[in-house]
């Protein structure tokens, strides 16, 4: 085989696993609208009309957005997964005979999966990229909804809920980092907080549907989102930083012009791209060693951090579980996704970690009270009535900064030659925290209501003052310059 053949046959390997679709190609200089007319003259007069519908049509924000709403189909398909538990419990449980140690175990199942999809999604999304990893992760979505709306045994029910988890784990990896890496510096908070926007949206419907169809139609339900985004992903542009780091700058280019608007001139960030991958493919190979510098182990630190933080406050103890607190989290996240660019990430996650201290510390104090106080007396319900809003104020303060942001921390402050292996550490803790979390929940309250939280206030408190001391602002600024920030 000569040279040439042997380049060839290496570039078809780097090639994306979902190429970016016909109609959004662009000539290679195609820097703003001069390049888009000089494309629909090379092209035929069908594939002209339809370009020149979309450019006319599309503006930077609106195709920015289009974007961000297809992959978001991901995360509710995660939110899903995580809230179906709760309202099919009694009806599994008859209608299949489980003990309520096999439910708990099918509930706790989805973390393990997501445990080992967490591992692989980064390499899955370095290899074939942002969409066809998100491709990858519907797949065993909607195979492991199908096996349990047909389950006939505990059997199915374990399969079906660990191919869930599976996909889920690189849903959570590679949406934010899709996200962070097509926004404009100006809106990557916002857009970046839709993740778990989409969660909360996730959760909720399932708690509402719960309500009325039967537990093999929710399962079947569940199918929809990763069965309308399998499509969707056809629509969009593949990430421009996943493909400048390839070393396609030509895909990269047009890929970067579709998602800024064709009148927009891109040259100035794609010459930072330039030299962001430059800097990131001098060293090809990181070894352990190199993680003592603070360019690397310090924002490993930040993103590990602040996801297993954000589940050591006991967000995931099933005590919000209700389709009302549901409905609160939705609302509180949107205000975040609002409030994301204009107050930015330090300043939303001390407010709602130290929101989140109080609320957990009047939940502590009253249960601890409930055990002193006599039943008969008047204190007693006002007591639980306090519990109930400390539980709210709670969910409200998680939902404004500790919920949404450290997911988008984590796709902002990864350095590119570590984000593939550092991601799936970072997702891979959080997870394995949340399942330490949910597994000890019960026993932790069986102890002492009052005890259990406590120990949440305590990490509450404890992710205040981390982010205080250590995590940077990131807010208006580029990938390259947060990156540049840790060298």
């Amino acid at each position: 085989m000569s040279s040439s053949d042997a380049e060839e046959a290496r570039a078809e390997l780097r090639k994306p696993f979902l190429h970016t679709g016909s109609w959004y190609r662009m000539s290679a200089g195609g820097g703003g609208g001069g390049g888009a007319t000089a494309s629909m003259v090379m092209m035929g007069p069908r594939q002209s009309s339809i370009f020149g519908s979309v450019a006319n049509l599309r503006e930077s924000a609106v195709s920015i957005v289009f974007c961000v709403l297809v992959v978001a189909l991901g995360p509710i398909q995660f939110g899903f997964t995580c809230g179906y538990s709760s309202p099919t419990q009694s009806a599994i449980v008859k209608d299949l005979g489980l003990k309520v140690s096999e439910f708990s175990l099918f509930g706790s199942l989805a973390n393990v999966g997501a445990m080992v999809g967490a591992i692989a999604s980064g390499q899955i999304s370095e290899y074939i990229g942002r969409k066809g990893s998100l491709m990858i992760a519907s797949i065993p979505n909607i195979i492991g909804w199908l096996v349990i709306s047909f389950s006939r045994d505990v059997s199915f029910l374990y399969m079906g809920r660990l191919l869930e988890g599976f996909g889920v784990g690189i849903i959570s990896y590679t949406v934010p980092v899709y996200i962070a890496e097509i926004a404009p510096q100006n809106m990557r908070g916002a857009l970046g907080s839709v993740n778990q926007l989409a969660v909360t949206l996730g959760i909720m419907l399932v708690y509402l549907l719960g309500m009325f169809a039967d537990w093999r139609l929710l399962a079947t339900i569940g199918i929809l989102p990763c069965a309308a985004l399998i499509p969707g992903l056809f629509f969009i542009p593949e990430s421009p930083r996943w493909l400048a780091k390839m070393g396609m700058m030509e895909e990269c280019e047009a890929s970067l012009q579709v998602l800024r608007g064709f009148d927009t001139d891109i040259s100035l960030e794609m010459d930072e791209i330039k030299k962001s991958v430059a800097s990131s493919t001098k060293r090809t190979t990181i070894r352990f060693a190199h993680l003592k510098r603070k360019r690397y182990w310090f924002p490993l630190m930040l993103g590990i951090g602040l996801l297993v933080l954000q589940q050591l406050c006991g967000i995931s103890s099933g005590a919000v579980a209700t389709f009302g607190l549901g409905s609160i989290q939705v609302i509180a996240t949107g205000v975040a996704t609002w409030l994301m660019d204009k107050a930015g990430r330090r300043v939303l996650l001390i407010v709602s970690s130290a929101g989140m201290t109080a609320s957990l510390l009047l939940v502590a104090v009253a249960f601890y009270l409930e055990g002193v106080v006599s039943e008969d007396s008047v204190f007693y319900s006002a007591l639980g009535m306090l519990s109930v809003i400390g539980l709210v104020a709670m969910v409200v303060a998680f939902s404004l900064g500790m919920g949404p942001i450290p997911w988008l921390i984590m796709s902002e402050i990864l350095p590119v030659s570590i984000k593939s292996l550092a991601g799936s550490v970072a997702v891979l803790a959080n997870f394995l925290t949340s399942w330490g979390v949910t597994m000890t929940a019960n026993l932790l309250l069986n102890w002492s209501s009052g005890g259990t939280f406590a120990i949440y206030t305590f990490f509450a408190l404890f992710s205040a003052i981390f982010v205080a001391i250590w995590l940077p602002e990131t807010k208006g600024k580029t990938l390259e310059e947060i990156q540049a920030y840790f060298r």
